[in-house]
């Protein structure tokens, strides 16, 4: 009985063999192209696929990584124009605020001082102008005595310049006032107001982010004080860091293509702004900047970013994907599909290897239909290896 299962089993496997050479032959002439057959399901089985080759625009990238920054002109600190205490904060980082936003609310003491200040000058100049009219009756009294001879002119005179130098100090004063009066309106306090606590509004300078706060309730602060940060984030930049040996493959002003983890399957546009001048000594880097729209403000700031940059490598040329090509005693060579189940081995010349993409300088035609993927079983069956080893 076990020798009648052994020999079954024999057979079974006899005929396996038979079906999987009837499926994959290569005929290896002596001389001529060599010619391989794989019928249908074999191809389904390996994943076989053909292109038609054609001429492709070769374009260099060259791949860097960076993190995603704020535009040095498009971020602005916000202080306070005086002396004060906080009374309330309204924002906090990470905030989107509009311009003019409330921020804060600051008790301004210097305001509080100013209307005092406002409150004598006022007071003084309205001194000078009660001093100027006496002065004025006067002049009219001393000129009609003047006029009858019971006054000397010098004395009119003297009176005159009198009155000449009250106006100047009225006039003189009269900007002291205008002075504390615009002041106090920078403050957010109306001319006149009456003496107490003066209230301002500390307000965003523009739309934006608020990526610092330093300010609390109850925190005594002057004009020196960096209470809040705010970046517009509407445009951003990528900045990365290029080896010196590549700096002469860019130039400012090319495109540059930015992916993000984040968004695995879009890529964002923008172009090269800066290359620095100065390289750093300890890793040979320069700093490259990529300036780009973020409308939607999808990039935050510090994202790591991968950036594209095409350098100045860029040529039309007969190309094929890099798992198209196969080489076979030493020899480059690819498959063209004669029908739906035979394919030819074509030696070919290869050029540059750009993103993928093999030149091939000579050994096959525009417009024939290589095989891209699955070519390795094709060579397997060529070098008489197992169908599917990879």
């Amino acid at each position: 009985m076990k020798r009648f299962i052994l020999l079954f089993a024999g057979c079974l496997f006899l005929i396996n063999c038979s079906k999987n050479k009837q499926e994959v032959q290569a005929e290896v002439p002596e001389k001529g192209p060599v010619l391989v057959e794989m019928k249908l399901e074999a191809q389904r089985h390996v994943g076989l696929q053909v292109e038609t080759i054609s001429e492709r625009q070769l374009t260099e990238y060259l791949q860097v990584t960076g993190t995603v920054q704020s535009i040095d002109s498009m971020v602005g600190q916000v202080r306070p124009l005086g002396r004060g205490r906080v009374l309330r904060v309204f924002a906090k980082v990470g905030d989107r605020v509009t311009g003019g936003q409330k921020l804060a609310e600051i008790d301004n003491i210097e305001a509080s001082e100013l209307l005092t200040q406002e409150e004598s000058a006022r007071a003084e100049l309205q001194r000078y102008r009660v001093q100027l009219a006496t002065r004025t009756k006067q002049i009219d009294r001393i000129k009609r005595l003047v006029d009858i001879g019971a006054s000397p002119q010098k004395e009119f005179e003297a009176a005159q310049g009198e009155q000449l130098e009250l106006q100047q100090t009225i006039r003189s004063q009269e900007s002291v006032v205008n002075g504390i009066s615009a002041r106090l309106r920078r403050f957010g306090a109306e001319e006149g107001s009456l003496r107490g606590p003066v209230v301002t509004n500390l307000g965003a300078p523009f739309a934006g982010v608020v990526t610092k706060a330093r300010v609390a309730s109850g925190d005594f602060v002057d004009t020196g004080s960096e209470l809040f940060t705010i970046a517009d984030i509407s445009q951003v930049w990528v900045q990365a860091e290029v080896y010196e040996k590549d700096l002469g493959r860019i130039r400012v002003g090319q495109n540059a293509f930015i992916s993000v983890d984040t968004y695995p399957n879009q890529e964002f546009e923008g172009r090269v702004s800066y290359i620095s001048d100065v390289l750093d000594p300890q890793t040979r880097t320069a700093r490259v900047r990529c300036e780009l729209a973020n409308p939607a403000l999808r990039l935050k700031l510090d994202m790591f970013a991968s950036v594209r940059v095409p350098t100045t490598f860029s040529k039309r040329a007969l190309a094929v994907p890099v798992s198209a090509m196969q080489q076979v005693e030493g020899k480059n060579v690819l498959f063209a599909q004669k029908s739906a189940t035979s394919f030819v081995m074509r030696p070919v010349q290869s050029g540059v290897t750009v993103n993928g993409q093999i030149e091939i300088v000579s050994g096959i035609s525009q417009g024939e239909m290589v095989v891209t993927k699955g070519a390795f079983h094709l060579k397997s069956i060529v070098v008489g290896k197992d169908l599917g080893e990879d």
